[in-house]
């Protein structure tokens, strides 16, 4: 068998995902852990850091296991790679007792090749027998700053994956990825997680397309429905910091008339689901949540974030911004900013650690690593140079002084802003003018009618920008229709016939 390298890498590339390159770091990432090689791949929100991983999974000879904090997530990226014909399973606390023995036995028939698992799972007497008679060729860490107290996330859980690995008979390729970590989490994830010769790749964090405000308005409800007013019918999320906040905030909203869907961990599961899939779908594009919601959510036509409140530290808030123009258009980030954020974020760095796991020296080691990151992101909020430059500097980078796509460097009355921001350039290169709204609404429509049949979401079908690219080249056959980037092989089985005709109409 040919030993798997560059072009298989490509091949897999193709077919699978219907991608003809990798974006930066992803073959880098991929090629180490296919060749046997730890590795730790720092990319922000939307690179494609699951690719980096997938590929190798499928191309490996045993199973990849992907320890991942969020079930949504799991469940998400198991149903896309289903959709591309790859056998995948998750193993969380959301399936029954009978669903998860049955998975299990799956996993032990080989009938998957990439599973996903919370990391409370690893050392369970079930999951543990499985595990140590299985070939586990490689064993991912997604979200991986959670391992870290330094990170915005630390889950103590995150501890038991070294000594999991460490339990396996034979040591499986380990990777680690997370989308913020300064120098300091990155250093954490090394040593907890005790990565042996790693390759690391940390791709820039400056998104180009993403425009970052901050604003201190007398009224933050009224700013509110100025920025949705000018984002009119586009699909977006507003943060707050309290579940109080999220009730009242989509409760206006509704009465103001727009479509808002609300998440926060109060909900029942169902109403959250509920929730998450009216704003996948598009049903209610506008979604008030919590930072409960949004981890893995691939949605890649998000066009703004606004922060209702001020987080508790740059990760959150690069994180959750960074939500916005996944597919490379245009979006904005705005931050709504006030004095009693401050005093919010102190109050519920004291409250989260009264009921933790963890000695009290710990404990209070976290709180004041707490408490200096707010610091930071206070200075971000009341800051009065460049904003992309402050938040690249806090990552490591060293950026140009102003960047021309931010409050402070455009110096903006609000709706200037939004007019500078509005001619809205399609991710893929396009001949000029190409671009058919009207042919883009109808595989819009058919994509969802085809979603909702096969209970996922859309973009599990096909992304926004994959059905720009259809609207603007009117492929006329297969042939045509495999050079869209985004359509691989299984995906030209189950929905080119579909797709070619909605075109040929």
């Amino acid at each position: 068998m040919e030993q798997p390298g560059k072009q298989a890498m490509e091949k897999a590339l193709k077919q699978v995902f219907g991608y003809d390159s990798f974006r930066p770091g992803q073959a880098t990432l991929a090629e180490s852990l296919l060749q046997g090689r730890d590795a730790l791949g720092v990319m922000p929100t939307g690179a494609g850091k699951s690719i980096c991983f997938q590929i190798p999974g499928i191309l490996l000879p045993g199973i990849t296991l992907v320890v991942s904090p969020l079930i949504s997530l799991m469940r998400d990226q198991v149903n896309a790679l289903v959709q591309a014909g790859v056998r995948g399973a998750y193993l969380n606390s959301s399936l029954t007792p009978r669903q998860y023995q049955k998975a299990l036995y799956n996993a032990r028939q080989g009938v998957y090749k990439i599973i996903y698992v919370a990391p409370e799972r690893l050392l369970t007497p079930d999951f543990l027998d499985f595990a140590l008679h299985t070939e586990i060729s490689l064993l991912c860490v997604d979200e991986a700053h959670c391992v870290s107290q330094w990170g915005q996330d630390f889950r103590p859980s995150y501890l038991k994956i070294r000594q999991f690995i460490e339990t396996l008979p034979h040591r499986p390729v380990v990777g680690a990825f997370t989308a913020t970590a300064t120098q300091q989490v990155r250093q954490d994830i090394l040593r907890l997680l005790n990565l042996q010769h790693p390759r690391i790749v940390v791709t820039g964090f400056n998104r180009e397309n993403l425009y970052f405000g901050v604003r201190r308005p007398r009224d933050k409800f009224s700013e509110l429905l100025h920025i949705l007013r000018e984002e009119k019918g586009k699909s977006g999320i507003i943060y707050c910091a309290t579940r109080k906040t999220v009730e009242q905030v989509c409760q206006n909203l509704q009465e103001a008339g727009f479509p808002a869907a609300r998440y926060h961990a109060g909900l029942p599961d169902e109403e959250r689901q509920q929730s998450q899939e009216d704003f996948l779908y598009d049903r209610k594009p506008i979604m008030v949540a919590t930072n409960a919601f949004g981890m893995g959510i691939d949605k890649s036509n998000v066009s703004f974030v606004v922060h209702y409140h001020m987080p508790k530290d740059l990760e959150s808030y690069y994180q959750e911004a960074g939500r916005a123009g996944r597919d490379g258009s245009p979006a904005r980030c705005i931050l709504l900013y006030s004095g009693a954020d401050v005093r919010l974020n102190q109050f519920m760095i004291e409250k989260e650690q009264e009921n933790e796991e963890l000695d009290a020296e710990t404990a209070r080691q976290v709180r004041e690593n707490e408490l200096e990151r707010l610091k930071q992101m206070t200075f971000y909020a009341t800051n009065h140079r460049c904003l992309r430059r402050f938040l690249l500097r806090y990552f490591g980078e060293n950026p140009p002084d102003h960047c021309g796509n931010c409050s402070v460097c455009l110096k903006e009355a609000p709706s200037r802003a939004a007019q500078e921001l509005r001619p809205v350039q399609k991710p893929a290169p396009l001949p000029k003018g190409a671009e058919d709204p009207e042919l883009f609404q109808r595989l819009r429509q058919l994509r969802l009618t085809l979603a909702r049949s096969a209970g996922i979401p859309p973009y599990a079908v096909f992304t926004d920008a994959t059905l720009w690219e259809m609207s603007a080249r009117k492929p006329r056959n297969e042939a045509d229709l495999l050079s869209v980037s985004g359509v691989g092989e299984q995906k030209l089985r189950r929905y080119g016939r579909l797709f070619l005709e909605e075109i040929r109409k």
